[in-house]
């Protein structure tokens, strides 16, 4: 499965999330510690998920950029 991964630069660090696991979120120094991290989230998440006999959803997010005009 492929999931959406939303990272977002903040002050001095990198946030990321999964649109489709609430509550799956990491952070890094860099984005690529911020990429790491977060495939560990997710796998942590989803290991979480199936211990607690819960329904791992589908991913269903879709990404699109738009262009704009300058």
């Amino acid at each position: 499965m492929r999931y959406a991964v939303v990272i977002e630069q903040a002050e001095g660090n990198y946030c990321a999330y999964v649109p489709d696991l609430p509550s799956c979120v990491t952070t890094g120094v860099t984005l690529e510690e911020t990429e790491r991290n977060m495939r560990e989230a997710i796998a942590f998440h989803l290991e979480g998920m199936r211990e607690d006999g819960l329904a791992i959803p589908m991913p269903s997010t879709v990404v699109e950029y738009c262009d704009l005009a300058a």
